[in-house]
């Protein structure tokens, strides 16, 4: 399935690349890499994450990767990036 990340995501993404690079741009790089790897994974196989907690929704699933849940949505034809946030946080997330 093709991955399409949201605005939010990716707003996210780059956030925690920044937040990460003040001490080591190396590893804010590699986890910006495992977490795109991981979107990777969720379009191959959609159905791997497990549903989010907050919504017990089918199609709202998320991916732990480290310190961080990527959350995702499974659609008809394509798998949307909603948003990359530290595990312990609440989703908080509009989802339709």
């Amino acid at each position: 399935m093709k991955v399409l990340w949201s605005n939010t995501a990716l707003r996210h993404l780059v956030d925690i690349y920044d937040y990460i690079a003040r001490d080591s741009p190396r590893y804010a790089q590699r986890m910006v890499d495992r977490l795109t790897s991981g979107s990777k994974q969720v379009g191959l196989f959609p159905q791997s994450g497990e549903m989010v907690p907050e919504y017990q929704r089918p199609d709202i699933r998320e991916l732990i990767e480290g310190p961080y849940r990527l959350i995702y949505r499974v659609e008809d034809v394509q798998v949307v990036v909603l948003a990359v946030i530290l595990r312990y946080l609440s989703c908080g997330l509009s989802v339709h």
